[in-house]
């Protein structure tokens, strides 16, 4: 769930990559990624091996890419939707089923993700993961020793309870600004069932919300990385590698800013996003050639190095840059994977409900 990035964009454009929708072509396959989602010689390497042009086009959040695919007519090969979106659009006929044959290399992919998968699309039949994530807290180390006189931040409750986050109020919290990672958040802070299909348990996730909704600066899924690594803000709910973008970036601009990344002793949201073929694909042949080759471990190793994102592949450890490897903020430990949980297609009354449970948070009434 990366973010919008212009320099890379253009660094793609630059090397001679079409970033558009053009007409259809047996040698081609059009593909619509997240924005800032791949790596830098990524398809220019494929092109090369494989003599198929990628025709390469980018969106920045789920519900533009579920738009265009429930309409029917997405005029793409390879998709890259999140895993708690993938079920309703399974279940709506926007994908095509894999064939796995022509994925010699999905054996290379971690089959513990593979059955965690399965809740959003049971025998893993119409996607592969792509790269992973989590959802946690992103803070600057010496503001919040400042403020709270810790060293770091290891519960949801610091943000979640008022005598909390009154204090961090002055130096600034962010929070995402989506229902669908916000909500659940709570719910599991709360000990409730984070895909509850109960509408008290939003009730009351809602109450606690509202309770901490004044010291909340502002709600946003972008702007809190130029500002953690700015000092403008000195906490905020967000993407583990936008934490680790602002991180970096903090560092390359050396003012002694020191950002840290925690999922909370509670657990937090463990996200994939997947490759998938839609329905109206007219090259399927080449959508699978292109997913093949990024289940290579040598070339998804340099997909992670570039954006600083986990991928499902256990033979490109050894292959990507250790200090991204052994990152714990990008690859966290397995007792604290045992903490996370998967977010999975929720009733449409529900989703109607935490859509609007959200808009109260917002506004604060």
């Amino acid at each position: 769930m990366p973010v919008f990035s212009l320099l890379r964009n253009a660094v793609l454009v630059g090397a001679g990559l079409t970033i558009a929708v053009s007409v259809q072509a047996a040698s081609t396959v059009h593909i619509y990624n997240w924005s800032d989602y791949i790596g830098e010689t990524t398809l220019a390497d494929f092109q090369k091996e494989t003599g198929i042009k990628p025709v390469y086009d980018v969106f920045d959040s789920n519900e533009t890419l579920e738009g265009k695919l429930l309409a029917g007519h997405t005029g793409y090969d390879v998709v890259v939707p999140s895993n708690h979106f993938l079920g309703k659009q399974i279940k709506a006929g926007a994908f095509q089923k894999l064939d796995k044959s022509q994925l010699p290399n999905y054996s290379n992919l971690d089959p513990v993700l593979l059955k965690r998968l399965e809740q959003n699309d049971p025998g893993n039949l119409y996607a592969v993961p792509y790269l992973w994530g989590t959802n946690g807290i992103g803070y600057n180390v010496d503001k919040i020793k400042a403020v709270l006189g810790v060293d770091k931040i290891d519960s949801w409750s610091m943000l979640f309870e008022p005598e909390n986050i009154k204090k961090l109020h002055k130096c600034g919290v962010a929070f995402l600004d989506s229902a669908d990672e916000m909500m659940p958040t709570v719910l599991n802070y709360m000990g409730l069932n984070a895909n509850s299909t109960n509408e008290e348990d939003y009730k009351k996730a809602t109450a606690k919300l509202l309770a901490v909704r004044p010291y909340v600066t502002y709600f946003n899924s972008s702007k809190y990385i130029t500002d953690l690594a700015n000092g403008d803000i000195c906490v905020a709910v967000g993407f583990s590698g936008d934490i680790f973008q602002a991180r970096n970036r903090a560092k390359e601009a050396k003012k002694g800013i020191n950002i840290a990344y925690a999922i909370p002793k509670e657990g937090g949201a463990l996200w994939f996003d997947m490759l998938a073929i839609p329905k109206d694909s007219a090259n399927a042949k080449q959508a699978h050639a292109f997913i093949n080759y990024l289940l290579k471990p040598e070339v998804i190793a340099q997909v992670s190095d570039y954006v600083g994102y986990a991928n499902p592949n256990p033979g490109s450890d050894k292959l990507m840059e250790q200090s991204i490897r052994t990152d714990e903020a990008v690859y966290p430990p397995q007792e604290v994977l045992d903490k996370t949980y998967v977010s999975v297609e929720l009733p449409p009354k529900i989703q109607r409900l935490m859509t609007r449970s959200w808009t109260t948070v917002k506004s604060g009434k």
